[in-house]
């Protein structure tokens, strides 16, 4: 299986274009930069430089897998009720180890289709998760996704 890793975190966000807007995209940054696991071996390796709309493609795939790993969450959080979800990365079949039946096939089904939203959108396994650490480390890069968020955002919601 290729290496991809975004996990669900213990978070809900939600998307209205109102003041919690600014929160919501500022949350999907933070998504981003603390909650998907990645297992890349970047080393000494120099960053590949990163061109506004290779970011914004970033962006779109983001705002496309949010509402999937909001409702696998939820789902996920059904089945096991009042215990915390654990945090479930993609690349990392042991982290779905302690999952029922039933809550590890729709980690594993949100996990197929964030690979395959990933690709569609014009990106390799690798490159994603190489933007996703460049990003997490670069406060530049982070606002640029989050602006793009905002932006992206709003144009959905005005159409």
């Amino acid at each position: 299986m290729k290496r991809f890793g975004p996990c669900f975190c213990r978070h809900s966000l939600t998307w209205k274009l109102s003041p919690s807007s600014l929160l919501g995209a500022f949350a999907i940054v933070g998504l981003v930069s603390s909650t998907f696991i990645f297992n890349l071996q970047i080393g000494a390796q120099t960053p590949t430089p990163v061109e506004n709309t290779e970011l914004l493609s970033y962006s779109r795939v983001l705002l496309k897998m949010e509402p999937a790993r909001q409702q696998a969450f939820q789902d996920i959080k059904k089945i096991i009720g009042s215990g915390e979800v654990p945090k479930i990365v993609c690349n990392d079949p042991n982290s779905m180890n302690g999952l029922p039946s039933q809550a590890k096939d729709i980690a594993v089904n949100y996990c197929k289709n964030s690979q395959k939203i990933v690709e569609d959108n014009g990106f390799t396994i690798d490159r994603f998760n190489q933007l996703t650490v460049e990003i997490q480390n670069n406060s530049t890069l982070k606002r640029q996704i989050y602006n793009n968020l905002l932006r992206l955002q709003k144009n959905s919601n005005s159409q």
